[in-house]
This record gives structure tokens, C-alpha cells and sequence, in this order.
């Protein structure tokens, strides 16, 4: 076994392998970029090795210097994570010509599978079902178009080298076959240094199902049951679980079956996933291979027990499997939850900052688990994705999997950046989704609009208002127990109070009573029971004997308390108090309209319009790029440009302006 392995990526899945490899007595080196300096991989690996600047171009994709890295510490072997040089058959001949051991496929293989042009034509040749396309490269966008149009649209635009969403687009008609093909192509040739772009058809009310397999290099090959990955935004997944709730056994077992054979074509050793798009009648079709871990690999090691790191490892070490087939288990139900720095309700546009508060919830062994690359006070760059944490929960069944994802969603909390856990909270709820009928269209069809709080119509409304007015009967109650009052003019609480929520105005009683208080709203009483304490950011406690965890910020009067998906901002004051409030007058928002304001932290890409420019609704107007996305912003309405104020290639923060319109 290995005495030492470089680990050659960041965040998350670095602090993943160290965690398996410190298990298995196998010390660990972490290579990082100037960016990365204080990142918690960097502290949790045994030594570290700076090879370059934050741009990925310039560290984590660079060869030469991983490989000297390894040579200065070492290191025996090289786990590749995801992403970055994963799935990069050059460099995994780079390293076994050094004589150091890649803690993946052999470079081959990689190469036939990891290209999707090269892994079509070989799935073609094992008989395995593929979807309808063009499988060789393609240069221009004008060939593209012509393609497309006998493929027939839609039709889906991809990368050969992509991966994580980068460098993909859903075409509807020519228009967007010609502007998708130039996007692409620029985010791969970005994000992977290789800019080929393949196209195939795209099937309407698809579900994306991938089977994990594991080979070893004794010629067996195994497959770990399906993940179901059907929910996406923007094809990027954001809820993954394992098994799919659509598959039968027989669909189970023939999709594994064509896996394996597929692996076995190309002589494959360790982890790797088969991805298959299928229809609503159970057929499927061979997509692309992986030929890395997953980011969701931790729903397949909550079913069956077993850790793929460490699997990768004793593979690449030369182990045979310790397992046939027959043993794998499915036990029960995994399901996580991505999240990622993004703010859902500005159109989930990329968050960066500082972590001024990151608390996950309690990890429970076999229940709940957090996979993360940050700690509180850390911050999230603009350099790399946008993926904070995954929160990976466990059941007896489907439902059981659904509950402790809620629970632990409620638990979980960021402050500082925008986070998406509003949003997945909503989608644990959404019927469609708890009843498991759904496809990769399902975000895009139940929030064409974008989303926000009020979608999610919350259960028990009465909670939010009991909750706050307990909270602030707390605070009030304190305040009344200061020290020094002048005699005869001690603070004195009152019971009455009013509660605000928007517009809605609530007259509710709050006396203390056991273990809390009792809120009287309405002429129906609710027992408010908590030990939640001063500065505490969960709020812990039954509501009528039924448990809730909701999560509390309080800015003098106002408290902005969430739950469940649901975020809502309470004022609570006294009956006098809330009249005079009533009085206030409403600050007017200044008019924004004649400006393009960022909409994010990143870089300028591109400026697309000029001075004295007649523009159209529609048209782009800039290309922002941020956590290796473009992000093309388009004008809102007709107008004439007047200024640009800032130029391409400038760092950008939230709201600063780029153009400016008569």
C-alpha cells in the first residue's frame, strides 16, 4: 500500500480523499494555488505545496507542477478528484512515465472514455443504445446550425471534454445553435483547454440516471446501483439520490449489465460512472462516462457501505476487489443536497465573500453527512465553482431520506454569501418531487420565473408568528432584569404585542409559561417550548408538542426567521409602537433603469456594445465571467447606449456599473 499521495485538487473532494487516506495510515500531500493559501485541505493534509498563482490555467491544471510537487514530497501516487486534470488521459501518461501511480484509469482508457466523441463510437461498437447525433468535432457555428438542423431540434450542444454543466447548451432553434455553439466552445476552451464541441439530439422529459461501476486490474468489474440525477438547473445537478425512484430491477439490472460490459471494453480500473438519459418507458440510452469520482458519489457509499476512495486506492495499488456482484448491497435510501454559493432569489447568480457564519448540522453516522472544503470565517473565491457543501442524508426508505434532508436543511447555516438552501428546503417539499415524478426539465417547468420565498406557502404560518413574538417576550424579559433602573420607573413588559409581517398585522398575547411561553393568536393559544438561548442562530422546540428548528436573525425589532424554505421578516412591537409605524413614510428605490449594473462579483469577459449603440430588448450586452461560468447579461428593453464605464478584462463587484443608456 501506498506510504504518501498527492492529492491534485482543492476544497471539498481534497479534504475527502484526506479524510479516507488519514483512515488508511496513508499520509497526504495537498498542492494549492496562491487563492487557496488558508484553505482547510491545505491544513488538513500532512504537507503542502504551492504551484501557482489562483487562475486554474496557471496551478491546478498545470502538469509540470504537479508532477515536481510529487517528486519534492515524495509522493508515490496522485488522487485526481474531480474536475481540473481528472479526466486527462495526458496526464495520467505523464505520471506513469514518472513512475508514479494515478489513483484512476489507466490513460487509455481515459482517453477512449473520458472524450465523448471517442466514448460514442466505442458505446456504438459494444452495443450499447446511444442517442442520435453528431459524434465527430465541429468548427464553426454556421456547420453547427446546418447539423442541428439534421439532427432536428432540439438538440443539446456539449463539450467534448466538459463536465459540471461547463460548456453546454440546449438549442430550441438556429438562433440559439449559433449563439450556444460560441459559448461553449469559449467555456471549454476556458475551463478544459479543449474547445471541441460534439451535438446530438435531445430528449424531451428525459431522466438522467448514472450507474457507478468499479473494475479492478485483474479483469472484474462490478456495478454499484444507480443514482438518479434528474434534478438540474441549467444542467448542473442539484439533488442527486440512489436508487433511482423511476427504475424497476430489471431496468436496474440491464442498465448495470451494459455498464460493466462498457467498462470492460476498455480494460477499466477503478471508480468510473455510466451515464444513460431515459425515457419515460424505461428505455435508456448511453450518454457520456466519467472516468472519475462523482460529486455525488456519497449517495452509492450510503447504500452500500463501501467507501469508493478507498476502493480507488486499493485498485491503483494493484488489490483485487474484495466483492462480486452478488454482494453488493442496496440498503435503504441516500439523497443529497448540493449547495452552493448562490443567491436563489437574484436569479441564483454567484455569491463570494466571507463565511461570516457556516454551521452545518450535526453529522449522524448513517443519518446525516456533511462533505465540505470550508470553515466559518473562510472565504468563497471568485476563481473556482461555486459549491460550498454536500448534504447527504439516509433512511429506511424514500420518505424517511425526504424528512431528514428537511431537518437537516432547517439546521444548516450560512451567513455572509447567498446560499441555495432555500431552495433545495422548497424542492424537499415540492409534490411533484416527493412523489418522485419528475425529469430533468422539473426545475425549469415548476419555476420558469425564478423562485423565491413565497412559492413555498408555508404549512403552519402560525409558527413564524408564535416563534418571533416568544423571541422577542425573551429579549423584552431580559431587558427588564438590567441593573440600576431608576426606582418607581422600571422597565415594565407588557403582554400584548403586535407582529408585521409585510403588510399582515397580527395582535398575539405572550406570558411565560413551562419551558417557554404561551402565544395567544386569534383566540388560539400555542405553547411555545424552547431552550433556545441568547445568540443562538437555531431556534430548537415544540410548537403544540410538534419539534421545529428554525433559524434566527434578529436586527433590533426585526427578526428574519426561516424555515422549511420559507424566509420571512417579522416586526414585533407594542400596540403603540406598531400605530406609529404605520405613520412612517416609505423610501422611494432610485431608478436604476438607464443603467447595467453587475449583477455579480467576477470578470468582464466581454463588452459587447459601444457608445451611441441603438440596442434591442434581448441583445447581449456583456459577458461576465464567474466560478468558470459565463454569464452573457442581455438588455431588459430597447435604448441607446450613452456610456461604458467599464472595459473588458476588469474585475467586477455586485452592482457596480458597466453601461450607461439615454
Amino acid at each position: 500500500m501506498f506510504k504518501k499521495i498527492l492529492i491534485a485538487n482543492r476544497g471539498e473532494i481534497a479534504c475527502r480523499v484526506i479524510k479516507t487516506a488519514r483512515k488508511m495510515g496513508i499520509k497526504t500531500v495537498a498542492v494549492y494555488s496562491e487563492a487557496d493559501r488558508d484553505a482547510l485541505f491545505v491544513d488538513l493534509a500532512d504537507e503542502g505545496v504551492c504551484i501557482g498563482p489562483a487562475a486554474s490555467k496557471e496551478s491546478y491544471l498545470v502538469i509540470d507542477k504537479i508532477i515536481a510537487a510529487c517528486k519534492q514530497t515524495g509522493a508515490e501516487a496522485v488522487h485526481p478528484g474531480y474536475g481540473f486534470l481528472s479526466e486527462n488521459a495526458e496526464f495520467s501518461r505523464r505520471l506513469e512515465e514518472e513512475g508514479i501511480v494515478f489513483i484512476g484509469p489507466k490513460h487509455y482508457s481515459v482517453g477512449q472514455m473520458g472524450d465523448k466523441i471517442a466514448s460514442k463510437k466505442l458505446a456504438k461498437e459494444a452495443k450499447v443504445n446511444t442517442i442520435p447525433g453528431y459524434a465527430d468535432a465541429i468548427d464553426t457555428a454556421e456547420q453547427a446550425v446546418e447539423i442541428a438542423k439534421g439532427i432536428g431540434y432540439p438538440v443539446m450542444i456539449k463539450a467534448s471534454a466538459g463536465g459540471g454543466g461547463k460548456g453546454l447548451r440546449v438549442a430550441f432553434n438556429d438562433q440559439e445553435c449559433f449563439e450556444g455553439f460560441t459559448s461553449c466552445r469559449n467555456e471549454a476552451k476556458t475551463a478544459f483547454g479543449d474547445d471541441r464541441i460534439l451535438i446530438e439530439k435531445y430528449v424531451l422529459e428525459p431522466r438522467h440516471i448514472e450507474i457507478q461501476v468499479l473494475g479492478d486490474a485483474h479483469g472484474n468489474v462490478v456495478y454499484l446501483h444507480e443514482r438518479e440525477c434528474s434534478i438540474q438547473r441549467r444542467h448542473q445537478k442539484v439533488i442527486e439520490e440512489a436508487p433511482s425512484p423511476f427504475l424497476d430491477a430489471a431496468t436496474r439490472r440491464a442498465m448495470g449489465e451494459q455498464a460493466v460490459a462498457l467498462a470492460k471494453a476498455v480494460q477499466y480500473q477503478s471508480a468510473g460512472t455510466v451515464e444513460f438519459v431515459v425515457g419515460a418507458d424505461r428505455s435508456f440510452y448511453f450518454l457520456e462516462m466519467n472516468t472519475r469520482l462523482q460529486v455525488e458519489h456519497p449517495v452509492t457509499e450510503m447504500i452500500t457501505g463501501l467507501d469508493l476512495v478507498e476502493q480507488m486506492i486499493r485498485v491503483a495499488a494493484g488489490e483485487k476487489l474484495a466483492f462480486r456482484q452478488e454482494d453488493i448491497q442496496l440498503n435503504g435510501w441516500a439523497m443529497e443536497c448540493r449547495i452552493n454559493a448562490e443567491d436563489p432569489f437574484r436569479g441564483f447568480l454567484p455569491s463570494t465573500g466571507r463565511l461570516v457564519k457556516f454551521q452545518p448540522p450535526a453529522s449522524v453516522d448513517g443519518q446525516v453527512r456533511v462533505d465540505t472544503g470550508v470553515y466559518e470565517g473562510g472565504e468563497i473565491s471568485m476563481f473556482y465553482d461555486s459549491m460550498i457543501a454536500k448534504l447527504i442524508t439516509h433512511g429506511a426508505n424514500r420518505d424517511q431520506a425526504i424528512e431528514r434532508m428537511r431537518d437537516a436543511l432547517n439546521a444548516f447555516v450560512i451567513r455572509g454569501i447567498g446560499s441555495n438552501i432555500p431552495f433545495q428546503a422548497a424542492l424537499m417539499q415540492h409534490p411533484r418531487f416527493v412523489s418522485g415524478n419528475f425529469n430533468t426539465g422539473f426545475i425549469a417547468e415548476e419555476y420558469p420565473k425564478g423562485f423565491d420565498a413565497s412559492m413555498v406557502p408555508h404549512d403552519d404560518p402560525a409558527l413564524f408568528i408564535a416563534a418571533a413574538a416568544a423571541l422577542h417576550r425573551r429579549f423584552e424579559d431580559r431587558d427588564a432584569q438590567i441593573s440600576g433602573q431608576m426606582p418607581g420607573h422600571e422597565r415594565v413588559v407588557g403582554d400584548k404585542y403586535t407582529v408585521m409581517r409585510g403588510d399582515e398585522r397580527s395582535l398575539v398575547t405572550v406570558v411565560p409559561a413551562s419551558g417557554g411561553y404561551d402565544v395567544t393568536l386569534a383566540g388560539e393559544t400555542f405553547a411555545v417550548h424552547t431552550d433556545w438561548k441568547f445568540g443562538d442562530t437555531l431556534m430548537n422546540g415544540t410548537l403544540n408538542g410538534k419539534p421545529f428548528t428554525i433559524q434566527v436573525a434578529r436586527t433590533g425589532l426585526r427578526y428574519r426567521l426561516s424555515h422549511n424554505g420559507t424566509q420571512a421578516v417579522l416586526l414585533v412591537m407594542s400596540a403603540r409602537w406598531a400605530e406609529l409605524q404605520s405613520l412612517m413614510p416609505t423610501k422611494v428605490p432610485p431608478d436604476l433603469s438607464r443603467f447595467l449594473l453587475s449583477p455579480m462579483p467576477g470578470l468582464l469577459r466581454e463588452i459587447a456594445v459601444s457608445v451611441g449603440q441603438e440596442v434591442k430588448a434581448g441583445e447581449k450586452l456583456a459577458v461576465i465571467e464567474a466560478m468558470k461560468m459565463e454569464n452573457v447579461l442581455k438588455a431588459e428593453q430597447d435604448g441607446k447606449v450613452k456610456k461604458v464605464v467599464a472595459t473588458a478584462g476588469a474585475s467586477l463587484a455586485v452592482d457596480e456599473v458597466i453601461v450607461e443608456f439615454e
